[in-house]
């Protein structure tokens, strides 16, 4: 299992409410088959876009069990497990049920802002508590804190079951560091929908996408072109889908993907306090430069 590749387009996968803002688990059924039926080559589920941080504890149970029931082993699953108390983290790590899930995602401590032996540290207790394949998630701009190049690479070297970092820090010079000095076999994995084409270039392994959520087939299509080496079809794609890699995040994530998703009819336009929905404007932004695509 540590050798296992992450390679393509991962799904953040967003969590559905209903009206009274309970977790609509049919709709949660539905969108897993429609990434499975379009080209989706993996699923994270309870990341940063799925709310993760508003639900309980029996709620993100419920929904890895809905979404590996629902995969049937057709693509990986990675769940994510958090967290900025090393040590509850690591006891929550050891009760968890990993049945059907083939990696975790796991985020820098966040809050805290550690130092980068602290940002170690809390890894290597991450990394000892479990032999499960582990991505590491860098994104300075939710935590408060950036991962270093160094110390990411020096994570990588340490554990071999440490498969990957998901790199959302936007700072190309240090992902450029960390793909030029990497070791065999760990993937970077853009956490950005907007760098995926040049990252891929550079030689990342894919991406775990937001935009994926509404649009899998569109965006697997340009990552997987990217990968190919065909960089001229990548990027014309890249170009079409630029005004929305900007518009979903207008009012934050995932406001901007749940409201394409439901003009699309596939979710409730609901989140859960401290988020809302995107602004009138912004989803009428979102439907303009989405039926503009349509048009293509």
């Amino acid at each position: 299992m540590a050798n296992m590749e992450l390679k393509g387009m991962g799904i953040a996968l967003v969590t559905p409410f209903k009206a009274d803002e309970s977790v609509d688990y049919e709709a949660l059924k539905k969108l897993v088959e429609f990434q499975i039926q379009n080209s989706t080559d993996y699923l994270v589920v309870l990341g940063t876009t799925a709310e993760t941080a508003v639900l309980t504890e029996e709620e993100q149970s419920e929904i890895v069990r809905t979404v590996v029931t629902q995969v049937r082993r057709r693509i990986p699953v990675v769940r994510g497990v958090s967290g900025n108390f090393t040590q509850a983290l690591v006891k929550k790590m050891k009760e968890i049920d990993y049945e059907g899930v083939d990696a975790i995602l796991s985020v820098t401590p966040y809050y805290n802002k550690p130092s980068q032996e602290g940002i170690y540290q809390h890894f290597k207790a991450v990394a000892e508590a479990t032999d499960i394949p582990i991505v590491v998630y860098n994104v300075p701009g939710r935590t408060g804190v950036n991962m270093t190049a160094a110390t990411t690479l020096r994570i990588a070297a340490d554990f071999e079951h440490v498969i990957a970092v998901k790199e959302a820090s936007g700072n190309i010079v240090q992902i450029n560091e960390i793909l030029k000095n990497k070791r065999d076999g760990f993937q970077v994995i853009s956490g950005d929908d907007g760098l995926t084409f040049p990252m891929i270039a550079l030689g990342a392994a894919g991406v775990i996408s937001v935009i994926g959520n509404a649009l899998p087939l569109e965006f697997s299509r340009m990552v997987n072109l990217a990968l190919a080496g065909d960089y001229d079809g990548a990027r014309a794609i890249h170009y079409d889908l630029l005004e929305l890699f900007e518009l979903l995040f207008v009012d934050g994530s995932p406001a901007g993907v749940k409201s394409l998703l439901n003009m699309m009819g596939l979710i409730e336009n609901k989140l859960r306090l401290p988020l809302v929905p995107a602004r009138t404007q912004t989803y009428e932004k979102i439907r303009e430069a989405f039926q503009k695509l349509e048009k293509k």
